[in-house]
């Protein structure tokens, strides 16, 4: 990424300064009081973070500029967005946004460069995943396909999203007695992802209100897909305390979405 010199306003932005989180909460409370200065502060302040994350797509587009200023776009969403009372750390929550932003224009403007190593990998996970699924009837974990082709988890994941097709919006996706069902019809708004982002802090804020056993349940059911019997033997109890267990960790992660 050094190669590549952004300047905005006439500023090198391989020489700004980080703000760090004390100096962050009190832009934000200056920022939501009115002081369009904080927030200028505040997207200066986090322009490091927009390069990192462009360095990941360094592959995949020609004109890095261009992508800085989309992840930028992105970061300013996040300022506008972004609530101190979510008790996170603020490039938690910004990083998903600004990768969003990205990913949005790679895929609209159609500049994906796939090299030639990531082909070569992407046709060597599907293979490994068709014998792996044809063995097991699942699917494999990201963790797995790393371990048998010896490759990072990162270069799976990029591998596999540099051979994601374009799809047309008006793609038909169901179709029954001539009445049609198109993509764009199962598109959400973009404050989705706003949504999903909440929803994300809070189901992990609830999580760590639960105790090490209920913690322990709600990861083997909801994450890794395991029966009450599979856990009752992994745990060398009752599926009936599986169950009771289960229950009780739900109704107090309910509490924290207020339902």
């Amino acid at each position: 990424m050094s190669r590549y010199k952004v300047d905005i306003n006439g500023i090198q932005t391989q020489n700004l300064k980080v703000l760090n989180n004390e100096k962050m909460i009190i832009l934000f409370e200056e920022y939501k009081n009115g002081n369009m200065q904080a927030k200028d502060e505040l997207i200066y302040g986090n322009l490091k973070l927009v390069l990192s994350i462009v360095q990941r797509f360094h592959n995949r587009c020609e004109n890095m500029d261009d992508l800085f200023q989309v992840g930028c776009i992105g970061l300013i969403k996040a300022i506008d967005n972004f609530d101190l009372k979510h008790e996170v750390k603020f490039s938690t929550y910004a990083v998903p946004m600004i990768m969003g932003e990205i990913k949005r224009y790679l895929r609209d403007n159609q500049v994906i460069r796939v090299s030639r190593h990531l082909k070569d990998l992407s046709y060597k996970i599907f293979r490994l995943k068709e014998e792996y699924i044809h063995k097991y009837q699942k699917e494999p974990t990201i963790d797995w396909l790393a371990n048998q082709l010896e490759v990072k988890e990162k270069d799976i994941i990029d591998a596999l999203d540099s051979i994601q097709c374009v799809v047309s919006i008006f793609e038909p996706v169901y179709n029954s007695d001539g009445d049609e069902l198109y993509l764009v019809d199962q598109i959400k708004d973009e404050k989705d992802d706003i949504d999903k982002i909440s929803n994300y802090i809070t189901l992990k804020k609830s999580m760590n209100k639960l105790s090490k056993k209920e913690k322990n349940v709600i990861l083997k059911r909801y994450y890794q897909d395991k029966t009450q019997m599979e856990i009752a033997e992994e745990l060398g109890i009752s599926q009936a305390q599986v169950s009771r267990i289960e229950k009780n960790a739900i109704e107090e992660m309910k509490k924290e979405f207020n339902l």
